[in-house]
């Protein structure tokens, strides 16, 4: 089985996988389920690192008398969840076929958060519920007990993480709209954080889902720690702030961090109404907010100190995602955050001023128009706003960008992947970062390399904004590509005309 995993690759071991788990769902929501098999994963994760553990402590104990393999400092002490007897998997496997299978589930999974206190009140105890049918969870303990993803060879090429982030995708797929709360497509993250490239400093997501934002920004650091250095020192100049207000899916984000060591300080919690880090200033900020959240409670948060642009509307919670990021952002911070469409030109007189307001405070260092089908939760094409407090350079890594703005039009990237699905290519993600970087560089050999692209790129003035009413869409700016008129496929065109008349429809709506 390959360690590669490329943006595109769908290893034929996770699909099967999925397959067969799938196959063992039944009539259980997918919602349901996927707390079921994830924790099944997980708890198999943790034993086989465990017994690989044990067995190598064993084996040291023969010459060296210091060393107790019944001693749980021995394992934490080297990143290995203490696993206690009752909660090993060889034991569960055991007992697959017994009626009590859901029980002995439940307590292992209390077993393991009584030993292990990063994990404490993070790990689902579902198994003894109504309805969970003991003999498809026998079964699927079955399936599971096939794949080795603890041991040091599967940690090495990440099998666990894999296995993990494409069961999160699937399920997404699989509970439609609702998925989008807790899975952003790791494309879309990936664009995210090569544009920012956080590698030192706070990273907050004040809606962190399952943690995605944070899982690939540990990606991005260890692909590009520097020859001979040590990847989790690179890993402790971050420090992770998040925080989720579905508690399942708190939950999920947990197990995400815990099984890639990472240490975050994640909160449970509504942002807007009980913001759990209110005195944190990131340094770099990465979100992905529900898309025009209408029922978010504005009308209880009136006079609210995040406001500093304007009282966002009670029925959409766009602008109040916005402000909230800024409210959190450190003076040289960087953010970057997926919003609907509708929230670069929506002309409701409150986002409208809002918007403007925050131009004219000469915050916006990027916008990005996304193409569509990218999302689990809806089909019409997204945006990315990209925000910084620094934009006249004064650290001295970026230029002084004070009144541009850059537009990039990526609605043309991505390739389709399903029949409804597309995603960003490799490709695709270093194109427009590279143009980002480019534009805000400090270093004039690479502030060189950038140029306007025509239905691509543009450099914007403040005042060129203002007279298109500080709408943000990067299509009004960048222009038309020159392209033959039957360059795109006739599916593909009726697709993108199809969403963006929607789009406009939900605009006037």
């Amino acid at each position: 089985m390959t360690s590669e995993r490329g943006s595109d690759a769908v290893l034929e071991y996770e699909a099967e996988l999925w397959r067969m788990a799938n196959i063992l769902r039944g009539g259980m929501d997918a919602a349901e389920y996927k707390h079921v098999a994830l924790g099944l994963v997980f708890l198999k994760y943790i034993s086989d690192g465990f017994v690989e553990h044990r067995a190598k402590l064993i084996k040291e104990s023969e010459t060296d008398i210091g060393i107790d393999p019944d001693d749980k400092d021995e394992y934490l002490g080297d990143n290995v969840f203490w696993v206690p007897d009752e909660a090993r998997w060889k034991r569960l496997k055991g007992a697959a076929r017994s009626p009590k299978i859901g029980v002995m589930v439940d307590d292992a999974m209390s077993a393991v958060e009584r030993d292990n206190p990063i994990l404490r009140g993070a790990l689902p105890k579902i198994y003894a519920a109504r309805g969970m049918d003991s003999e498809r969870l026998g079964r699927l303990i079955d399936l599971v007990s096939d794949i080795q993803v603890g041991g040091a060879e599967a940690r090495a090429s990440d099998v666990f993480g894999r296995v993990y982030e494409y069961f999160l995708s699937r399920f997404a797929i699989a509970e439609g709209k609702r998925g989008g709360e807790f899975y952003t497509p790791r494309s879309v993250v990936r664009l995210l954080v090569e544009m920012l490239q956080p590698y030192r400093g706070r990273v907050y997501d004040p809606c962190c889902g399952s943690s995605g934002m944070f899982v690939q920004s540990a990606e991005f650091i260890r692909a590009n720690v520097p020859d001979g250095e040590d990847a989790s020192r690179a890993m402790r100049d971050v420090s992770i702030y998040g925080q989720e207000s579905n508690y399942t899916t708190w939950r999920l984000s947990r197990m995400n961090l815990a099984i890639r060591a990472m240490e975050g300080q994640i909160a449970h919690g509504d942002s807007f109404h009980d913001d759990r880090h209110p005195d944190l200033r990131a340094d770099c900020i990465l979100a992905n907010p529900e898309f025009n959240q209408k029922d978010w409670g504005g009308e209880r948060l009136a006079r609210d100190r995040r406001w500093r642009y304007g009282a966002p509307p009670t029925n959409n919670a766009n602008f109040a995602w916005v402000q909230h990021i800024i409210h959190h952002l450190a003076p040289g911070g960087f953010a970057g955050f997926v919003l609907a469409n509708a929230s670069m030109s929506s002309m409701q007189r409150d986002e409208a001023a809002i918007r403007a307001a925050i131009v004219e405070g000469d915050l916006v260092d990027c916008m990005v128009a996304l193409p569509t089908n990218l999302f689990y939760s809806t089909a019409i094409p997204v945006c990315l706003w990209f925000l910084s407090k620094d934009r006249a350079g004064a650290g001295g890594r970026f230029r002084d960008r004070r009144g541009e703005t850059l537009f990039i039009d990526a609605r043309g990237m991505g390739r389709m992947i399903d029949r409804t699905h597309r995603e960003l290519t490799d490709a695709d993600i270093a194109r427009a970062a590279s143009a980002y970087h480019a534009w805000r560089s400090a270093d004039s050999a690479e502030y060189a390399r950038y140029a306007d692209v025509p239905g691509f790129c543009k450099s914007a003035a403040k005042e060129e904004i203002a007279k298109l009413d500080y709408a943000l869409p990067p299509g009004r700016y960048v222009g038309a590509a020159p392209r033959a008129e039957d360059e795109e496929p006739f599916a593909e065109k009726m697709s993108r005309l199809s969403a963006e008349w929607t789009e406009r429809r939900e605009e006037s709506n």
